[in-house]
């Protein structure tokens, strides 16, 4: 089969398409074949040091999340499985394949009214957004602000925020940036490369950090004494850091534990099912084929993306 492997940490060119030995799906594993690999920002982080969640030694194939059709199942496996349309997450690895073995009790059946592309966009950042909104506990009225509004996760949040009655700021980098958060739903849009951009987004009760380092810190900042600050990402590079005196002297409540193993499931059947019904849009700003995740990670990494990357196997 074909795939993209990592044989190095470096820039996007280290990711290389070459012939990889078909999987053979294990006691307890099915067999996808991929159409689509789902690419986020903390990959191209791993890929180019080897931070962030994942541990691998190299060579490996990278990718997190795919999309497919059950072809084969190992032993104790449902047969029933095969010929199913499900996404998953690899545990980290495997995904920039045409095919990958599995864990057959981490799949998620595709709901018939949602398009496999749409599935794969919503796995990882749909599951995100629906686990910070619903421990951000938000009110009917409250204003909140979201980081990289324009990204995958940070476009999610837009749309489950307001559906939950709240007022949103949308920050993102660079006019065109800005100008898909205003277009996709956002109260107001700022642009965060701006040094005003917080006095222009003001006051909030609600931050959703997906940035961290300084934009992070100045998040914080617009906080009301008792508002609530997720943070679950560093695209900059950083974790925001929020002393326990500071956010204590404040009242402001700090949050970055979303949940376990169960609730996050929870959390993924959820996000499909209303991308399902329609009330969950993800935006595919950019697609690529499989042997051009080089690009794809390019893009990304250049701040360029808008709404969610996928790799079309």
């Amino acid at each position: 089969m074909r795939a993209v492997w990592l044989k190095e940490f470096g820039g996007p060119e280290v990711l290389v398409a070459g012939d990889a030995p078909d999987p053979v799906p294990a006691a307890g594993q099915a067999l996808i074949e991929v159409a689509f690999a789902n690419i986020t920002f903390v990959e191209t982080q791993f890929r180019a040091g080897g931070g962030g969640p994942f541990r691998a030694e190299l060579p490996m194939i990278p990718g997190n999340g795919v999309g497919g059709v059950i072809s084969a199942v190992g032993e104790g496996v449902d047969l029933a499985l095969v010929g199913k349309r499900v996404v998953t997450s690899t545990g980290g690895s495997g995904g920039y394949a045409q095919r990958v073995a599995v864990d057959a009790g981490s799949v998620f059946e595709v709901p018939d009214a949602l398009a496999l592309d749409a599935a794969v966009a919503i796995l990882a950042d749909g599951r995100t957004a629906t686990a910070l909104v619903t421990a951000a506990r938000l009110q009917p009225g409250e204003r909140v602000l979201v980081e990289a509004a324009a990204g995958g996760v940070g476009g999610l949040v837009v749309q489950l925020a307001k559906a939950a009655g709240a007022e949103v700021v949308g920050a993102a980098g660079g006019p065109a940036k800005v100008e898909h958060v205003r277009v996709h739903g956002a109260d107001l849009a700022v642009d965060y490369r701006e040094p005003d951009w917080a006095a222009k987004a003001g006051e909030v009760d609600v931050v959703f950090d997906g940035v961290g380092g300084e934009i992070g810190t100045t998040s914080f900042g617009l906080l009301k004494p008792g508002g609530r600050m997720l943070i679950y990402g560093l695209s900059s590079g950083s974790w925001t850091e929020v002393s326990e005196e500071d956010a204590a002297a404040r009242g402001v409540t700090v949050i970055q534990n979303l949940g376990g193993q169960a609730e996050m499931r929870a959390f993924t059947e959820s996000a499909l099912a209303e991308a399902a019904a329609g009330r969950l849009e993800p935006v595919v700003g950019q697609r690529f084929p499989l042997e051009r995740a080089a690009d794809a990670h390019a893009v990304m990494q250049s701040r360029g993306a808008l709404g969610k990357t996928l790799l079309e196997v």
